[in-house]
């Protein structure tokens, strides 16, 4: 795992309300979100013995959220 070093920006309390980080590090935060989503899917459609194939189409429709 890469090292990660977050800029944080206060708000008038004193309390941490967001972050900056280098838009390297965001690139491979939400690369690794992708890859753990696919990995979920695929687990959840091993456990419930789904099967055969779907079209490509199909699969980016659903991947969008938009089946």
């Amino acid at each position: 795992m890469n090292t990660i070093y977050p800029q944080f920006i206060n708000d008038i309390h004193g309390q941490r309300a967001m972050v900056v980080l280098p838009v390297k590090d965001f690139d491979m935060i939400m690369e690794e979100l992708e890859e753990l989503d696919d990995i979920r899917l695929y687990d959840e459609a091993k456990k419930d013995g789904v099967t055969g194939y779907m079209l490509f189409s199909d699969y980016l429709r659903n991947r969008k959220g938009n089946g």
